[in-house]
């Protein structure tokens, strides 16, 4: 696996860095630490149905307004040559956010809550401007690999510092240990953002550099011009309609499979450890997955995620036991991160130049768009019915209409 990383060079440790601090946040708040302690601590006095439900409609609540936001900060970015001071202000954002849930107590719900929407618009929007430096940080040839180093890297981060914070839960009393996680989070998050602040130069702007409200109204009509123009780029356009559905159902089931766990009566040491084990799994699989895409291409590598996903979607409706949470968990390692890393760069390698973080912004705003749609339904169906199990099979049409679409592009 080494040889996957032959001297990188300094600006591509730097970008790679800031995966490795930011999947902290995916993986002790998003997935594994917080949405349990969400559930048997700040929810305290609600009902279980109810408190899973509040929890994805918040996670819904909070990609709405990252999604309105995503294309107009991205064209933004472009015009002004701003990308990495976005950057830094949205990290600062989710790791100011990410801090203070160390002072979430017993009953707490609507501060954890508030806390969780503004930690995830955090981490979703400083997602756009970091993709968004990848384009002009290697030739086209290195995208595929570099993607993938980036997403193996931050499940090398995020399985660390979860391990740390499984051991603190473990040996410190109450709730002193998840507590003291979601501040070493924040710590981790901010520490490993500052590489790419200080080591990866701000990609040159196509034109002269324009005040704020300038590059602001600037933006605007560049927006609506690319409205107009996306459809006219057929498989960018494509890609981001089957990326909408799909991602829709990847989204869902990191946000969701913690929570999932816990409502079934797994305990926390099983739900913690289990994706844990995802972390570790995902490095080499998302290695593995970027030298598929350079025999096979990025498209049929997709696929194959995609078609073992919809299988996971039907083994994930028959969990009872711990030892089903763990080998589902082992499973979606294989592909999560893989599937994502290829779908990041797949969609770089179809952007017009001069134009990725308008770009991305789309391809952002495709992401949280369908971030909204799978937790909210995934909440009102447990809401109404009680059954997280029907929640997670319904889940499987995001799966079936992503790989429709993704067929239909061509190459």
């Amino acid at each position: 696996m080494l040889s996957y990383f032959p001297k990188l060079e300094k600006k591509v440790w730097s970008w790679c860095a800031y995966d490795v601090g930011n999947s902290a946040f995916a993986t002790t708040i998003m997935a594994a630490i917080y949405p349990v302690y969400f559930r048997e601590v700040a929810s305290r006095g609600l009902a279980p149905n109810i408190s899973t439900a509040y929890w994805a409609y918040t996670a819904s609540a909070a990609l709405f307004l990252s999604a309105f936001s995503s294309p107009l900060l991205g064209a933004l970015a472009d015009i002004q040559g701003s990308k990495k001071r976005l950057l830094a202000i949205f990290t600062g954002i989710g790791v100011l956010s990410t801090g203070c849930m160390a002072f979430i107590g017993p009953g707490d719900w609507l501060l954890a809550l508030i806390l969780m929407a503004a930690g995830t618009i955090g981490f979703t929007i400083s997602i756009i401007f970091y993709d968004a430096l990848l384009p002009s940080l290697v030739p086209p040839e290195r995208v595929d690999r570099v993607s993938a180093q980036g997403y193996a890297f931050g499940y090398l981060g995020g399985g660390v510092l979860l391990a740390i914070n499984f051991l603190f839960i473990a040996l410190l009393p109450g709730t002193i240990g998840a507590r003291l996680s979601f501040l070493s989070v924040a710590f981790w998050w901010g520490g490993f953002s500052l590489p790419v602040l200080f080591n990866v130069a701000e990609p040159p702007v196509d034109g002269e550099r324009v005040d704020t409200n300038t590059a602001f109204r600037g933006s605007v009509k560049r927006l609506k011009k690319t409205f107009r123009e996306i459809r006219s780029f057929r498989n960018l356009f494509l890609f981001l309609v089957a990326f909408w559905f799909y991602n829709d159902g990847i989204g869902t089931i990191i946000r969701m499979a913690a929570i999932y766990g816990s409502q079934l009566g797994i305990s926390m040491n099983h739900l913690v450890g289990a994706l844990l084990l995802t972390q570790f799994v995902g490095i080499p699989f998302s290695l593995a997955f970027g030298t598929l895409a350079s025999h096979m291409g990025s498209k049929k590598t997709i696929l194959i995620g995609l078609y073992f996903y919809l299988c996971l979607i039907v083994a994930a409706v028959f969990i009872s036991k711990p030892w089903h949470f763990w080998a589902l968990a082992f499973s979606v390692g294989m592909v999560q991160g893989g599937t994502q890393a290829i779908s990041r760069s797949f969609f770089a390698s179809m952007i017009p130049p001069g134009r990725t973080a308008e770009f991305f912004g789309f391809y952002d705003i495709s992401s949280k768009f369908s971030g909204i749609l799978g937790p909210a339904i995934f909440g009102f169906i447990t809401q109404v019915s009680g059954s997280s199990p029907l929640a997670i099979a319904i889940l499987s049409y995001t799966f079936i209409l992503g790989i429709v679409i993704l067929r239909k592009i061509e190459g």
